[in-house]
């Protein structure tokens, strides 16, 4: 009934076991740019780009490790995780830990945001050279980079808020970065202020779960409820009631919505361009955008049972993220601003993601994270290096660009590169992320939502041949044809509303790039433009599925198994077949009698063994199946029995051509099309298309919205917080004039008056009169006996022999 168990010994490695120390390196040196930066020679630059390199080096050698981990071990074996964790401090018999949590998902994210991040600090050495705040920009970024390294790190939710916590703190100062400009310092508020208001979600959430889950991960795992794994494995364990779960995966991903920038919350990420690109690129690329994403896969199990995915309904999150996929892709459309069109590109790729996480394409969205860094850096970059090199700092593509190919070849050659992988166009490396994305959605029944991802790439490809258009074909335009003059893009950076209106960068020392005429960008950022276009190109083979299983590394590396763990020790998997194996770090002699697990076939027993942390707390090793699925695992959507699970059953869809020629005749149509308007608006001038929106109501209407961002931004700053905030901010300070401030003050003067009381009746009367009567009572007394000390010898003499008579003569006659 119970096939022989079989432990095997996994590789681990020094960098596995030291993965916590990737977001230390940058956080010492933020400290070291801050107290040193200005007396080294670059300025502190030298230890951004340092640390974040040391860190890259971590990143990748965990990688690797995990790599070896992995194809070490026995094919179909779980392959537990390398987590540590370390007591913070303790309160009321709760402990609060810091430590690691490393797994597939883990190294995978952390060599993204090290790689992104270290070429974002090389490029920007050169793009903000001469800024005013060039330490100060320095510093934030790579602080910027911790947190999201720390975060991805985390053990537990406390650690994960840290992270999350300080991104908000640095997405502040570098959207600000140039904060004397009015606009600059808005787009930063409205940044912080907005995402905050998603982090109310995070706190909330975060204490739901705890307190629904404290009991069980302490007394079945050993460990506290804020542990990333114990919540995974409580969520899939039956013990959580349903308004529990359901209420704290709500919670949580509101905060996504927040930080992803997803609709309604989407308004933030497009003023965010405000900051320096650099900025831009590693903000919508990597970090802090994606951290709302990757908040959802890292805690799948709770939003998968809370949220019911694979329910046979719409649930919350693939709703939220189709409707962004389209209202984004059509804002993009009207955007003349480079910067905001990709702004408004990523908040429609990060609908993607989370539409594929509500519809159970975990590994789909989770690769899409992956692939999505490399080619909306470079898009970003390639920005940079345009207006760095050719627009005076402008990202206007209607009035400074056009016919920039000729004069930026390398720039443009990454640029279509990074926009074909962004449209999904094969091979490049969006195809096998974003159409997997849209394949498992139908193949799991959302059938509306994947014509919705249809949709979204046929515009995608849309706005991005316009945008490619404007920028790099016809005639040069404004700045790129020598029209912008130096004393012209002074004023142009006099106020910020000019830089908001008109789309500039500001600089302090660079305007003489883009004087010399338009021209390609030094290396320092062509380099990392060709290197992300190399990547954009090539990292969608990590994940081929078209090319069959073998070429299926990222989901053996990545995607965890689905596991039934015993909280004795015993793991059961459901439905295999012959010889059962569990990977392990160590070997062990321990057994534990199995115990059936109730299914429709015959459970296999795995032995498993309990491994310690680093102050010798037991936890449950995990384990899955090997062989094949023949049923439903109890980790899908029935509830375990007897063990716990690590993550639920999903199905992948199987890939077809006809599905993916489909999609590629989409987007072709989408190209086409697009092309077709841009020629007969730009070129041509064809006037039946020349004022089309001025002419008909219905256009114009529709373009009229999407000018005014669906008026959310009126919505929000108008209604909202001019109709509800300022008269509720208005009662409240009345309530604080006149009710608290009157409390406050009647008590103050009641105060004082008992006050003056107590000085005049007590303290002059009774005390000082005590005093100052015995003082003048020894003062007469003094007074009276004054006389008697004449200072004449022969007196004082007279009165010693008198007192001695006087004594003499009352000692007679008391004796007698």
């Amino acid at each position: 009934m119970f096939a022989e168990a079989t432990e095997v010994a996994l590789k681990s490695g020094w960098f596995l076991e030291h993965a916590w120390v990737i977001p230390v390196i940058p956080a010492l040196s933020f400290f070291l740019i801050i107290f040193f930066g200005k007396r080294m020679p670059k300025k502190g630059s030298e230890f951004g780009v340092a640390s974040m390199l040391g860190a890259l080096v971590f990143a990748g050698g965990a990688a690797y490790q995990w790599i070896q981990r992995v194809n070490g071990a026995p094919e179909g074996a779980f392959v537990s995780p390398v987590v540590k964790t370390w007591t913070w401090w303790q309160n009321s018999g709760i402990s609060f830990g810091i430590g690691q949590h490393v797994d597939g998902l883990t190294v995978a994210i952390l060599l993204v945001v090290a790689f992104i991040s270290t070429l974002v600090q090389i490029y920007s050495l050169e793009y903000l050279r001469g800024d005013r705040r060039y330490t100060h920009f320095f510093a934030s970024l790579t602080l910027f980079s911790a947190g999201m390294l720390n975060m991805v790190v985390a053990e537990n939710m406390i650690q994960l808020i840290l992270g999350w916590e300080i991104m908000g703190l640095c997405s502040f100062l570098l959207i600000g970065h140039w904060w004397e400009e009015g606009a600059n310092s808005r787009a930063a508020l409205k940044a912080f202020f907005t995402t905050r208001t998603g982090d109310i979600g995070l706190l909330t959430g975060t204490a739901i779960l705890f307190f629904s889950a404290n009991e069980w991960t302490t007394k079945t795992l050993g460990v506290s409820g804020f542990s990333i794994r114990g919540l995974s494995s409580w969520a899939l364990s039956g013990d959580p009631g349903h308004a529990a779960i359901t209420m704290g995966a709500i919670a949580l991903f509101i905060a996504a919505i927040g930080k992803s920038g997803q609709f309604p919350l989407h308004t933030w990420l497009p003023d965010a361009m405000a900051g320096p690109t650099p900025v831009s690129s590693l903000l919508h690329s990597s970090t802090m955008v994606v951290a709302g994403v990757f908040l959802v896969a890292r805690l799948y199990p709770v939003f998968f049972k809370g949220m019911d995915i694979l329910g046979g309904s719409a649930n919350f999150i693939v709703v939220i993220g189709g409707i962004t996929i389209v209202i984004a892709a059509l804002l993009a459309f009207v955007q003349t601003d480079i910067k905001k069109v990709l702004a408004y590109s990523t908040v429609s790729q990060l609908g993607y993601m989370m539409m594929g996480l509500g519809a159970g394409a975990w590994l789909p969205a989770v690769f899409h994270i992956f692939t999505h860094a490399f080619f909306k850096a470079c898009l970003f970059l390639g920005a940079g290096s345009i207006s760095h090199s050719s627009s005076h700092h402008s990202f206007e593509m209607k009035k400074d660009m056009g016919g920039l190919r000729k004069f930026m070849p390398i720039t443009f050659g990454t640029w279509i590169i990074s926009t074909l992988a962004l449209c999904g166009v094969f091979p490049f490396s969006g195809f096998f992320s974003k159409d997997e994305i849209i394949d498992n959605v139908g193949h799991n029944g959302y059938n509306v939502f994947m014509i919705v991802g249809l949709a979204g790439a046929f515009l995608t490809a849309a706005y991005m041949t316009r945008a490619t258009y404007l920028t790099f074909f016809g005639q040069p335009r404004g700045a790129s044809a020598g029209e912008h003059h130096e004393e012209e893009s002074h004023n142009a950076h006099a106020t910020h509303d000019d830089h908001a209106d008109h789309g500039h960068d500001t600089h302090d020392a660079h305007d003489d790039h883009a004087s010399h005429g338009p021209h390609e960008s030094g290396w320092l950022i062509t380099v990392p433009l060709i290197i992300l276009a190399t990547l954009a190109l090539g990292s969608g083979f990590l994940n081929a599925a078209p090319f069959g299983e073998k070429w299926e590394n990222f989901k053996k590396w990545v995607e965890p198994s689905a596991e039934v763990v015993s909280p004795t020790g015993i793991a059961y998997v459901v439905g295999g077949v012959g010889e059962a194996r569990v990977a392990s770090d160590t070997p062990t002699d321990s057994t534990v009698a199995p115990t059936e697990v109730a299914t429709d076939s015959e459970p296999v027993a795995i032995e498993d063994r309990a491994v310690s942390d680093s102050e010798g707390e037991a936890m449950p090793l995990m384990a899955a199946a090997s062989g094949e699925m023949e049923h439903e695992s109890p980790c899908g959507t029935e509830t375990p029995e007897q063990g716990v699970c690590m993550a639920p059953q999903i199905h992948h869809a199987p890939f077809k051509w006809s599905k993916a020629a489909m999609s590629m005749l989409i987007v072709l149509a989408g190209f086409l099309l697009s092309l077709f308007m841009c020629i007969q608006l730009y070129e041509k001038k064809n006037k039946k298309f020349v004022g089309l929106t001025e002419r008909n109501k219905a256009l114009g209407f529709g373009y009229k919205l999407l000018v005014n961002k669906y008026y959310l931004d009126v919505l929000y700053e108008k209604i909202i917080v001019r109709s509800i905030a300022h008269p509720i901010a208005g009662a409240v300070y009345s309530f604080n004039q006149k009710v608290l401030d009157g409390v406050v003050n009647g008590t103050g003067t009641t105060a004082k008056r008992i006050a003056g009381w107590v000085y005049r009746n007590i303290d002059q009367r009774v005390v000082d009169g005590a005093v100052n009567g015995t003082g003048s009572a020894a003062h007469g007394a003094g007074s009276a006996l004054r006389p008697v000390q004449s200072g004449k010898v022969n007196q004082y003499g007279a009165l010693l022999f008198g007192a001695a008579a006087i004594g003499a003569l009352v000692l007679v006659i008391v004796n007698t």
